[in-house]
């Protein structure tokens, strides 16, 4: 393997790391049989796709974090901003998948709501307290042993 990353570093300088670890895994007969040109192409194609990626695109919401569990770790990712991927899709999802998508995206609508519910609550009272608007003057309690 130390002669196959001479060579690759030997070929083209602006490639991409990922492109290096991907020709790296081409068989060593497959990889002496190619020309130059074709190691340069097959380099740039590679750089291009994963420069390409949607990784790479700036998003409008960029949010990574990890929840750790007692047995395990998942990795949640909210992302948005412009679809520019085909409209058409080679595996499109259907039943429980859909099922799955729909519901999550659900709740991802009902937990956005009640945080911005929440926070325009929260603001509100702030204001009104800050302001010294007191909207049941007296105590609270008088009021319940009223009713």
């Amino acid at each position: 393997m130390g002669r196959l990353t001479g060579r690759l570093q030997s070929r083209q300088s602006d490639r991409g790391p990922t492109a290096e670890k991907l020709l790296q895994r081409l068989d060593p007969k497959i990889f002496d049989s190619l020309t130059s040109e074709q190691t340069t192409a097959i380099t740039t194609l590679l750089t291009q796709i994963t420069l390409g990626s949607s990784a790479q695109r700036p998003k409008i919401i960029d949010i990574r974090f990890v929840v750790d569990l007692i047995i395990t770790r998942f990795y949640l990712v909210l992302l948005v901003g412009k679809d520019r991927r085909h409209r058409e899709r080679s595996r499109q999802s259907t039943g429980l998948k859909k099922i799955g998508n729909a519901i999550a995206a659900g709740l991802l609508l009902v937990a956005a709501n009640l945080v911005i519910s929440a926070v325009i609550l929260l603001s509100a009272y702030l204001i009104k307290s800050a302001l010294g608007i007191d909207l049941l003057p007296g105590h609270f309690a008088r009021y319940l042993q009223q009713l």
